[in-house]
């Protein structure tokens, strides 16, 4: 009798959708770890994930709409054109690499179109989790910076960056950290979230601005104030104008005064431009980060001008780098012949207008939704990745491909696929 009641029980958990919905929170719970800790756990979301599609019990009639879902198809119009890319292609090691990463491109989107959809609940405990878990590690970051700040001052004169605790690679760090502090103060406004949470929540953006100014993280610092200068210019068409102009001057006097207080800050400024005149004036700039960047820029754009159309693959854009790099390499030795940090131009190189078309498909086309734009979640995450691609070409990074797909799937797969389901009137 108890085997059976046993069974009977798991059996109502099935049919009931919620064993593929604990199943997809699960994995993003996997998610939000491995990206701050651990990329074992990384790789266990995934397959979490799937699991919680094949949970599904109307497995079937959802997957018979999937095709309706435009942020699935774009997300597979990618991994369709690095496919295609194989005809032209000449690095195939490389190709054959690229294809077995883009399965993330349909593996992440797929298991938020087809997986029981997260209720409002979970998705609050996931974006908590998101939060509190970047400005504890942002904490303990900052702590140990203040233990050694000396070094850690010497270490930014030269253009490097204090390692986040947990190793995660500056720039993805940085971004994490800026979309926490955004996502963190909207979080306050659910009527959901008690004055406790409100007010831990609020010390965790406090945090994070706090690391972001003290640990001069040059990305982060860019995205916090991309976003927060939109927000401004949001309230100012509202007619808020008192509060837009208060921001506004805000933005104006913080990086004032985190420059007349921090040394940090005074040795990151100090060093970009130092950076900047040595490739304005011709010196080796073998030695300075930002001056590389600036010459790879110059390198893909001589690359684009010649494949403009479909680009030269985008198995191919480091070999097309290094070559062009052998005709002009500005006095760089081979070693510091680095890939242009730029997302744009990098599809640009790899696949051309047509690349370049696709990703910004992906990147803004959901913004064409009314009900997508009045999403405050959706549109920073756009607004932060659009700004962080400006200076780093994310997606060629495993834990910025990972960042990315992963807030795609969790927000922009979901939001149209919860649209979807509204449309169709389907049960949850």
């Amino acid at each position: 009798m108890p085997k059976l009641v046993n069974t009977l029980t798991i059996g109502a958990y099935y049919r009931s959708g919620r064993l593929s919905q604990h199943l997809l929170w699960l994995a993003c719970g996997a998610g939000v770890a491995g990206l701050l800790a651990s990329r074992a756990l990384i790789a266990l979301s995934p397959v979490v994930g799937v699991l919680a599609v094949l949970a599904n019990p109307q497995l079937r009639q959802t997957a018979v709409s999937c095709w309706r879902n435009g942020a699935l198809l774009r997300a597979a119009a990618l991994v369709a054109f690095l496919l295609l890319s194989g005809i032209y292609t000449s690095e195939w090691a490389v190709w054959r690499h690229e294809l077995f990463r883009s399965l993330t491109w349909l593996g992440v989107p797929l298991a938020f179109t087809l997986a029981v959809p997260l209720s409002g609940r979970q998705r609050r405990a996931v974006g908590g989790l998101f939060v509190l878990s970047t400005a504890a590690v942002a904490l303990a970051t900052l702590a140990k910076y203040l233990l050694d700040p000396i070094s850690a001052d010497a270490a930014i004169n030269v253009g490097h960056n204090v390692q986040a605790i947990t190793g995660v690679f500056h720039i993805a760090f940085g971004t994490m950290l800026a979309q926490a502090f955004f996502w963190g103060l909207l979080l306050r406004r659910q009527q959901q979230v008690g004055p406790l949470g409100r007010a831990v929540l609020l010390a965790a953006a406090a945090v994070i601005v706090l690391t972001l100014h003290v640990l001069a993280y040059r990305t982060g610092l860019l995205v916090l104030y991309a976003g927060l200068l939109a927000y401004a210019i949001r309230l100012l068409l509202k007619k808020h104008v008192v509060f837009g102009l208060g921001l506004l001057a805000l933005l104006a006097l913080g990086p004032w005064v985190a420059f007349q207080t921090l040394h940090s800050v005074q040795r990151r400024v100090e060093s970009t431009s130092w950076d900047i005149k040595q490739y304005v004036q011709g010196n080796d700039i073998n030695d300075y980060s930002l001056a590389r960047r600036l010459a790879a820029v110059e390198t893909a754009a001589s690359i684009i001008r010649r494949n403009w159309l479909v680009g030269v693959g985008p198995a191919d854009a480091y070999a097309a780098m290094l070559d062009e790099y052998r005709w002009k390499n500005f006095g760089l030795r081979p070693a510091n012949w680095v890939n242009v940090h730029n997302q744009y131009l990098s599809a640009l190189i790899g696949g051309g207008v047509v690349g370049l078309a696709i990703w910004l498909s992906i990147l803004f086309w959901p913004l064409r939704h009314r009900g997508t734009r009045r999403n405050p979640y959706i549109v920073f995450f756009i607004l932060t990745q659009a700004t962080v691609m400006m200076v780093a070409d994310m997606l060629s990074l495993q834990i910025g491909l990972n960042l990315f797909v992963f807030g795609y799937g969790f927000l922009v797969v979901a939001d149209e696929t919860n649209r979807l389901r509204a449309n169709r009137k389907l049960p949850d």
